[in-house]
């Protein structure tokens, strides 16, 4: 069997290429995206080498748009894992005013956790809806997240600007995503098993190279 020819290439060159690769399968494979929804698909394919992301991403009514309005707005981002935090482009959204966040690591989240017999990430969440700013929720890993995301959006008085619920595995991570796509909160949710933190920092990026 005949070896794949190497290609010697620099970073912006290998991802100029990976986006045409990305492309040309699309269209053998008889893809179609939306102008708005296509940056975001693509990178998410980018960060993943799967394609099963352009069946399973949900898109809320004028997600992308309320997403941009956001960003440009100098909304704040929080994620659930520093991994995704690493991978945001922080330059680009502080070009626009905001800010990435992770909360997982502080004590006083740890804490409270440990007193309320729940989840970092769930303690996480509602220290972001605090900041007393637009908030984006990039969640790519914890499930409780969402949830805890979906009981505070069932009081009175506040709901999430836009939640990004990619988490990955195999416990309550169907289940919470369906909590988010049930609700009238803008999202973009990943269905099924699949997502990672991976997945909602490409997503967060897609949309900041957009504006």
């Amino acid at each position: 069997m005949e070896s794949e020819k190497i290609e010697y290439l620099l970073p912006d060159e290998i991802e100029q290429r990976s986006f045409e690769i990305i492309s040309g399968e699309l269209s053998e494979r008889g893809i179609c995206l939306s102008a708005e929804e296509a940056p975001v698909i693509k990178r998410v394919i980018h960060a993943s080498a799967d394609f099963d992301y352009t069946k399973t991403l949900c898109f809320s009514k004028d997600a992308i748009k309320r997403l941009k309005d956001l960003l440009k707005n100098g909304a704040d981002i929080v994620t659930d894992t520093n991994m995704a935090l690493a991978g945001i482009n922080k330059r680009v959204l502080a070009a626009f005013g905001g800010q990435a966040h992770c909360f997982m690591a502080e004590e006083e989240v740890a804490f409270l956790a440990r007193q309320r017999n729940m989840t970092r990430a769930a303690v996480s969440m509602e220290k972001a809806a605090g900041l007393g700013k637009p908030v984006v929720f990039a969640v790519g890993n914890a499930p409780t997240a969402l949830v805890r995301l979906y009981e505070m959006a069932k009081g009175v008085g506040w709901k999430p600007d836009f939640i990004i619920g990619v988490p990955v595995g195999f416990v309550n991570v169907e289940a919470a995503k369906k909590l988010i796509l049930e609700t009238d909160i803008p999202s973009i949710v990943n269905r099924g098993r699949k997502g990672g933190s991976a997945i909602a920092a490409a997503i967060c990026n897609a949309v900041l190279y957009e504006i």
